[in-house]
């Protein structure tokens, strides 16, 4: 067909129209002439998941190793002290990126010395945050700017340790989110990013690679604050 053929086959509104008209001309007529719901029974109160299989704890860290991450429980905050402090002496680490105050005087009670210099990146090979929630279906650990490791301690390091508590484990992402919603009073800070397991890709002669785009081992060290 040609095009002269292709352009009186079209609806006259279409004519003589630049692509832009023509998508703002097909927009206004669907609105003067709306189509039927053909879902209208769709009930959007319902969950749409089934329910776990395990406690939300337990379905975390079944998600997060299947992801590739590596997770230690403690059984308390002087548990995880120890085994943090254990984790350092065996991949012989002398020194960790923190700016939280309160993980960063942990770290130095354990004999770690610590780096704030988040500009410093180049150099940071393992960095220590904490989190705002675990997002227990798919095993992921969400982060936001308003933590005080800000943005770059998520993505430059080759490897980052995350420190959490059973009290943070939400069941699915609204759950998380409503959870950091609360802690902000309301106002969600201008970032929030799940991390799923270490960084890997496939874009590269389709060969599975990790640590490309951010690092290559991804810890969470989980300790009991239940009551």
């Amino acid at each position: 067909m040609t095009p002269q053929n292709r352009r009186d086959k079209l609806p006259e509104h279409l004519k003589e129209s630049t692509t832009r008209e023509k998508v703002m001309k097909n927009i206004r007529h669907a609105l003067i002439e709306p189509s039927d719901n053909p879902f209208d029974g769709v009930n959007f109160s319902q969950p749409i998941f089934q329910p776990l299989a395990d406690s939300p704890d337990v379905n975390f860290v079944t998600e997060f190793t299947r992801a590739g991450g590596k997770f230690v429980f403690c059984e308390s905050p002087d548990d995880m002290l120890d085994k943090i402090k254990q984790l350092f002496a065996e991949r012989q680490w002398n020194e960790a990126w923190c700016n939280d105050t309160a993980l960063t005087s942990m770290l130095r009670h354990a004999g770690i010395s610590t780096h704030d210099d988040t500009e410093d990146f180049q150099n940071m090979k393992v960095a220590v945050t904490g989190c705002e929630a675990l997002v227990s279906r798919t095993g992921s650990i969400m982060v936001s700017s308003r933590q005080r490791s800000g943005r770059r301690m998520h993505i430059y390091p080759e490897r980052h340790i995350v420190i959490a508590f059973t009290s943070q484990v939400t069941t699915d992402l609204n759950q998380a989110i409503e959870k950091v919603r609360q802690k902000y009073h309301g106002r969600l800070p201008s970032s929030v990013s799940l991390i799923t397991g270490p960084s890997r890709t496939a874009d590269i002669e389709k060969t599975l690679v990790t640590g490309m785009h951010g690092p290559v081992e991804l810890f969470v060290f989980m300790a009991d604050d239940a009551d």
